[in-house]
């Protein structure tokens, strides 16, 4: 069949889905629509709202009043987040929360980064370097996406405490991985790598391959053309999983209290926070302050990279 045929055959195709198309985007443009979405921000917002307005209010108001009467009342004060961040004796510790704040980037950010880069190159490889099995790696990779995380921490936690897994040595005695950020690095980087190969695999797969054919033409390696083709098409994925993983690894706390224990020296913000609920349940104008920290920096990278993760949802939906 020709291409002018083809596109003969698809065209009573489009005719057909245009009025569908443009009746549904008429109906998420209506007047209600609108309203219905106006309202549920609100909904969704004010909560967290509630919780920033609280944390900057005194203890005595906190313990009095609820936080709307802000408006009629505005009394606020930065002593809470001192108190929180930097007061030695919050919450019977021998800090604040800021040595737990760089620990969870500490954590986050090489938690996000080593699957990322692993993922993509092994996604592109399956996508575009056609060898004997990749398929059934493929489908084998995306198959552990069903086996819960619950199910290995055990068996890790013996491999990073003696080296060994089922009698078998796979790190020597001299290599002590506890008390260090290595358990949680790895532990975050192989939960994620499933959920992260087939995300990307599906995106890279996508990518134009006049283009792949060009550069491989011109002299180009496999290495050259992922890290300049490869990578600046794919950032909107990229982005994407980034900012799911960052979320993900910022607000574990099994995980992180699995493998990094409740020692100032490597613990997670989670698994201080974790403390301070149950000895500070009372005390909500400290809580809502720590809480608060905990949700900043999320909030700070997802609007960094907002348009990245928008085109990365849209990329595929539209051909044309």
């Amino acid at each position: 069949m020709s291409v002018g045929a083809v596109e003969t055959a698809k065209a009573p195709v489009k005719k057909r889905q245009e009025p569908a198309v443009k009746a549904i985007r008429r109906s998420f443009s209506s007047p209600l629509a609108s309203f219905l979405i106006l309202v549920l921000t609100v909904l969704w917002t004010l909560p967290t709202f509630g919780l920033l307005v609280t944390s900057f209010r005194p203890e005595q108001k906190v313990a009095t009043t609820g936080w709307w009467t802000v408006f009629t009342d505005p009394q606020l004060t930065l002593s809470n987040y001192h108190t929180v961040l930097f007061e030695a004796a919050f919450g019977g510790g021998t800090t604040g929360l800021m040595p737990y704040v760089i620990n969870s980037l500490a954590i986050t950010i090489p938690g996000t980064i080593f699957p990322l880069v692993v993922a993509s190159m092994a996604a592109y490889a399956l996508a575009w370097v056609r060898f004997r099995g990749s398929d059934v790696i493929f489908f084998l990779i995306f198959a552990l996406q069903v086996i819960p995380l619950q199910l290995a921490l055990i068996p890790l936690l013996q491999l990073y405490s003696s080296g060994k897994i089922g009698g078998v040595r796979l790190f020597p005695e001299s290599l002590h991985l506890t008390g260090t950020y290595w358990p949680v690095w790895l532990s975050h980087t192989m939960f994620a790598m499933p959920l992260a190969v087939f995300l990307l695999h599906n995106f890279i797969s996508q990518l134009p391959r006049e283009v792949m054919e060009a550069a491989t033409v011109d002299g180009a390696d496999h290495f050259k053309v992922f890290r300049t083709i490869v990578v600046p098409l794919a950032a909107p994925a990229l982005a994407s999983f980034a900012i799911f993983q960052f979320l993900w690894v910022w607000n574990d706390l099994l995980v992180g209290l699995t493998f990094a224990g409740g020692t100032a020296e490597v613990a997670p913000l989670t698994a201080r926070l974790l403390q301070l609920s149950g000895s500070f349940g009372s005390r909500w104008h400290l809580l809502t302050a720590g809480a608060f920290v905990s949700i900043v920096i999320p909030l700070i990278v997802f609007f960094a990279l907002q348009r990245y993760f928008v085109r990365g949802l849209l990329a595929g939906s539209v051909k044309g």
